[in-house]
């Protein structure tokens, strides 16, 4: 008997469950339209396209104005070498010991960055938190080489820019001198 009546309170309690415990509908209640975003997917990738259009003269520009005779790789970085060097050739997994300036590709080449306030810096090739233009671009030198090197934004300070110096969307001129490579 006892078994009967918890069976009966269980049935009560499901069909109270399933029936009696429908969220009450407000009346006369006005669900809000949608908005449609204000651009719209593929006027976004127009954008993005017309600004990489643009970063590819500006660059260009600027490389024809200097009388550059630069090498342009596949990920679009631009490098010329103005003093070649006689040492080993960079390769990822090396040391790096390197001078450099950071500088802006507008018209006067404005200096964000020096060694010269630092000091030489080192870095493992492929490993260590520096942009990653530049780790692909020392690959291309050997110790004792003087190069101008161009990394779009997006191998250097990105969509944001250093925050400091940088500003968002900037390709960067380095000017390296690539002192000494060594085994890691």
């Amino acid at each position: 008997m006892n078994f009967l009546k918890h069976y009966n309170i269980y049935f009560f309690l499901l069909f109270v469950s399933i029936t009696g415990c429908k969220p009450k509908e407000k009346p006369n209640t006005v669900v809000p339209e949608t908005t449609e975003p204000s651009i719209t997917m593929k006027e976004s990738i127009e954008m993005s396209q017309n600004w990489a259009t643009d970063e590819v003269f500006r660059i260009d520009q600027f490389v024809t104005r200097h009388g550059w005779d630069v090498v342009e790789t596949g990920t679009g970085i631009r490098y010329y070498i103005y003093k070649k060097g006689t040492g080993r050739k960079a390769k990822i997994g090396d040391v790096a010991l390197i001078e450099y300036e950071i500088r802006l590709l507008d018209a006067e080449s404005t200096l964000c960055y020096s060694s010269e306030e630092s000091g030489a810096t080192e870095f493992l090739i492929g490993m260590d938190n520096v942009e990653s233009g530049l780790h692909e671009a020392i690959t291309y030198l050997k110790e004792g080489d003087k190069a101008f090197i161009i990394l779009p934004h997006f191998l250097a300070h990105g969509l944001v820019g250093d925050m400091n110096k940088i500003p968002p969307l900037s390709p960067v001129l380095y000017k390296i001198n690539l002192i000494k490579v060594t085994d890691k």
